[in-house]
């Protein structure tokens, strides 16, 4: 029997089965994965949040890239797309996660971005913000971040394969593994 659709599927990226497939993730997406063949990749993190969970019992993973830190600002678009915001979209992959069988037990979680650009002057601190909401969540539900590669004044690009687990970081050139 087919799950059904939860309310909010604007922002979700359906991952296909084709092989060697890379599912880009962009601003106030999300995507979840149970292909091997598949790599979840979010490009220009600056100050948005790139949240990943991984199942390694499963092998299903899940990013989202989300760009601000509270739904209140603007409810309506939080309805509508739940994963630009971290308070709504971080609970929403988590749903999704668990909808596809995960155990929050399970669950490797690493997260990305949070960087200082465009924000020179330090005002906004909306990584930062980003950030803070991310960890009152995970801390809310009890669950550990496995690793993250926040802050700084750089953007990065993440990629997270299916088959492994294994999330790359690139940041001006350079990759490395979180």
């Amino acid at each position: 029997m087919a799950l059904p659709n939860p309310p909010w599927t604007r922002g979700l990226i359906m991952a296909s089965k084709s092989p060697n497939k890379t599912v880009t993730v962009g601003i106030g997406e999300m995507a979840v994965s149970a292909s091997p063949d598949e790599v979840l990749v979010t490009y220009a993190l600056g100050s948005c949040l790139a949240v990943t969970f991984y199942d390694p019992v499963l092998r299903i993973g899940g990013m989202a890239h989300c760009m601000l830190p509270l739904s209140r600002i603007d409810t309506d678009k939080a309805r509508e797309n739940p994963f630009m915001f971290v308070d709504a979209g971080v609970p929403a992959l988590l749903t999704e996660m668990f909808r596809r069988g995960c155990r929050k037990k399970d669950l490797i979680t690493r997260v990305a971005g949070a960087a200082r650009t465009l924000d020179n002057a330090n005002l906004f601190r909306i990584g930062e913000r980003n950030c803070a909401v991310f960890r009152k969540i995970m801390w809310k539900n009890g669950m550990l971040i496995h690793a993250e590669d926040i802050g700084g004044d750089r953007a990065r690009t993440l990629s997270l394969v299916i088959a492994t687990g294994q999330l790359m970081v690139r940041c001006h050139g350079m990759e490395h593994e979180i």
